[in-house]
């Protein structure tokens, strides 16, 4: 119920007040204090290298975030909400955690550089008194202050004051550019034309770090979507007046800079624009004054409606917690609580820290932020799901740009530190996922993206399928069973098939007619049978087929397509050797299966335990021609499962002539030329005796073997004893019957 008052609350704000905090936040202390530093550092075109790479991201980001307000009804939280909507609340919230905390932090940030616009009276008090007054005398009641009002007052009074700054800002800028040029001397002039190139290139992304934060401001006014009148309106067209409008200040600084001073004094004087524009002593530090605390009001008014919107999606594991932060005061529903939490927070950081430092750690988490925002616009594009239908629409491969130059940036910027926001990022996701199963999470983000991608590879398979027929033998593997969850041993064969080097599907047969009620059956096994092989790290692909005959169903599923792209390959079938009369409906649909050119597979489940360490033992017979690189290579995918790491595969050769030399050096040549992981004292002859039964020479041999792999022909099918051969292995563990359709070679 309190989630539902806060997303219905119906604001008073227009497009003017996503601009104005924009700008206010764009135009505010890097533009000051750090952009003549950055112009003497880097010259006239480093700097303006800065400017576009920030705008390189932040236009990416800002046509995001238009596209994605414009596509879904916009609520309080701003970026988070976006976020939130666009990749479900696990994420989310993730972001939304990290993008308070950027945006409390920028309070801070505003507020301490707010402090430096009175660097006249700290060099007064120190020429004349010789005290050196710490910034906090400023910077600590000014924001004491600026929460009052906003605590008192609400976010109503916080646009009165931009209004006002915003006003002092734009007249301190006007006075600059009418400035005159630094009086210098022959040898600075010289050295003022010579401004106009780029040096210093290794401290680029170090300036670069100081000077983003300049560019986050971009996105301040998306933080009062709850606010606005018509926030799908007013965020596209404030955002994107507010980033132009910087983009054109900066570069037209940049260039007064250029032509007004030396390096030198751009460098060594930090409050430079007050000694080029007209009334500078009073009208810069007044500009900076207001620009700084405009933006501090700004994030002010957008930290604790983040806040306030995490908490009312219940996000905390406390459900007072959720309440107490997402309470609102009045109509407006004022983030009082959420606001003292904000406001803490920023006290702490104006104590401790100084400009540079806390620039750097803003910018790592809005690069996150912006990143965020950017790949969520691309896998939109790419995913193309019919609910994205914004009415306004940026270009995927500048929403990709955007991403990719936010990651690169912040690894140019400070690896340490991006690598940090990342762990910081991944506690914070496990911590929201713990608390929240219940919700969309990772595999949300590339849902639509992944669906585009199989479509698309599919249909390429399908076309050049005939020039892949001949390509190395890989399985692709189908199993229908009844029996789920009374055999797991089939579920864990079909599991080491398809781990590493196949693909496996398997169905729970439901016999019985189409209908609601076995609908239903069906949803619920198939959740259950997931949720049981969720935490064994399987890679197999279950599902449910409602069938009224297990012979329609083998039709059925012959004839399914793969969702893996590459075609079915493999059927398997599986028994109970206590219920041998299974086997005569397993026999009967053996040749509908080899009529699609399938490889099959019968599993015949003992009541023995399997124990791995048994090894793999593979029976080859010498009409084995078309099984016998079949049986070897299926015993090299099952032993390519981590269930087998300690196992082993022996090969046995069989002949009733005594002589399988030839045949033994052949399989050894095979062996070593295909890099099989099996040793040649594990390849043996084994000679059947007069009177010896096929089945006894097995278990003599085999009968402690986890698994054992013997061939059959399909001839043996025309027989009346074929019943026999399966039943004959009774004291035997489990058995894999295979017959190859065709044989395979060893690569």
């Amino acid at each position: 119920m309190q989630q539902n008052k806060i997303v219905r609350n119906k604001g008073s704000f227009g497009t003017a007040a996503v601009y104005l905090t924009s700008v206010s936040s764009i135009l505010g202390a890097i533009l000051f204090l750090r952009l003549g530093f950055a112009t003497g550092t880097l010259g006239f075109w480093g700097a303006l290298a800065i400017v576009f790479l920030g705008h390189m991201i932040t236009i990416p980001t800002a046509l995001s975030i238009s596209e994605l307000a414009t596509n879904t009804r916009v609520e309080g939280g701003g970026e988070y909400f976006i976020i939130s909507r666009s990749f479900g609340l696990k994420i989310g919230s993730t972001i939304g955690l990290t993008l308070f905390l950027s945006q409390t932090i920028s309070i801070a940030f505003y507020t301490i550089a707010f402090a430096e616009s009175f660097q006249p009276l700290f060099e007064w008090v120190q020429g004349r008194y010789g005290v050196d007054l710490p910034r906090q005398i400023i910077s600590v009641p000014t924001l004491l202050f600026l929460a009052y009002v906003i605590l008192k007052k609400g976010a109503g009074s916080g646009m009165i004051l931009l209004y006002l700054v915003n006003f002092i800002l734009f007249a301190s800028l006007l006075l600059f550019f009418l400035g005159k040029p630094i009086e210098v001397d022959s040898e600075s002039i010289e050295m003022v034309t010579n401004n106009f190139g780029f040096f210093n290139k290794g401290q680029f992304f170090v300036i670069f770090a100081i000077c983003f934060p300049a560019f986050t401001g971009m996105t301040a006014g998306v933080g009062l979507s709850g606010d606005l009148r018509n926030p799908g309106k007013s965020i596209p067209l404030g955002t994107m007046l507010g980033t132009i409008t910087g983009l054109i200040v900066y570069i037209f600084v940049i260039w007064k800079l250029t032509v007004s001073a030396s390096p030198a004094d751009l460098i060594g004087d930090q409050m430079i624009m007050s000694r080029i524009a007209l009334f500078g002593a009073v009208i810069i530090p007044l500009g900076l004054a207001a620009s700084t605390s405009s933006s501090a009001i700004g994030a002010m008014m957008v930290a604790p409606r983040t806040l306030q919107a995490i908490a009312g999606d219940r996000t905390f594991p406390f459900r007072r917690l959720n309440v107490f932060l997402s309470r609102g005061r009045g109509e407006t529903r004022e983030p009082r609580n959420a606001s003292v939490i904000a406001f803490t927070i920023a006290f702490i950081f104006v104590i401790l820290g100084n400009v540079n430092t806390v620039a750097e750690i803003i910018s790592m988490f809005f690069l996150i932020t912006y990143g965020t925002l950017c790949l969520s616009s691309f896998l939109n594009h790419f995913g193309s799901p019919p609910s994205y239908r914004p009415r306004f629409r940026s270009k995927w491969f500048l929403s990709l740009a955007g991403f990719l130059l936010s990651v690169w940036v912040m690894f140019m910027v400070n690896p340490l530190y991006t690598v940090i926001s990342y762990v910081v990022i991944i506690l914070i996701y496990l911590f929201v996922e713990h608390y929240n199963k219940d919700r969309k999470g990772l595999v949300n983000i590339f849902k639509g993206a992944l669906f585009q991608l199989n479509r698309q590879l599919q249909v390429y398979m399908q076309k050049h399928q005939s020039s892949m027929d001949h390509e190395e033998w890989r399985p692709a593997a189908i199993c229908v069973s009844s029996h789920s969850f009374e055999r797991e041993k089939i579920l864990e064969l079909m599991k080491w098939i398809s781990h590493q080097h196949g693909f496996g599907t398997y169905f729970h047969l439901i016999e019985g007619y189409y209908s609601k009620q076995t609908y239903k059956e069906s949803k619920v096994i198939l959740k259950q049978l997931i949720d049981n092989t969720k935490d064994r790290g399987s890679t197999l692909y279950i599902d449910t087929m409602i069938s009224p005959s297990y012979t329609s169903a083998i039709a059925q599923v012959i004839q399914t397509p793969s969702i893996s792209g590459m075609e079915n390959n493999l059927a398997i079938f599986e028994y109970d050797k206590r219920y041998p009369e299974e086997l005569v409906r397993i026999l009967e649909n053996v040749n509908l299966v080899r009529a699609g050119n399938f490889d099959v597979g019968i599993l015949a489940i003992s009541e023995h335990f399997i124990c791995p360490v048994g090894g793999i033992h593979v029976w080859i017979r010498e009409y084995d021609e078309k099984n016998t690189n079949f049986m070897i290579l299926l015993g090299y995918i099952i032993m390519s499962h981590p269930d087998w790491k300690k196992s082993h595969i022996k090969i046995f050769l069989t002949s009733t002539k005594g002589e399988l030399t030839d045949v033994k050096n052949d399989l050894e040549e095979k062996v070593a030329a295909g890099r099989l992981p099996i040793t040649l004292s594990n390849i043996e002859i084994v000679i059947m005796n007069e009177g010896q039964s096929f089945s006894d020479m097995v278990e003599a041999h085999s009968v402690h073997a986890a698994l054992t792999i013997i061939g059959f022909h399909e001839d043996l099918l025309k027989h009346d004893s074929i019943l026999n051969f399966f039943a004959d292995f009774k004291a035997m563990g489990d058995i894999l019957f295979v017959n190859s359709f065709a044989p395979k070679e060893i690569i």
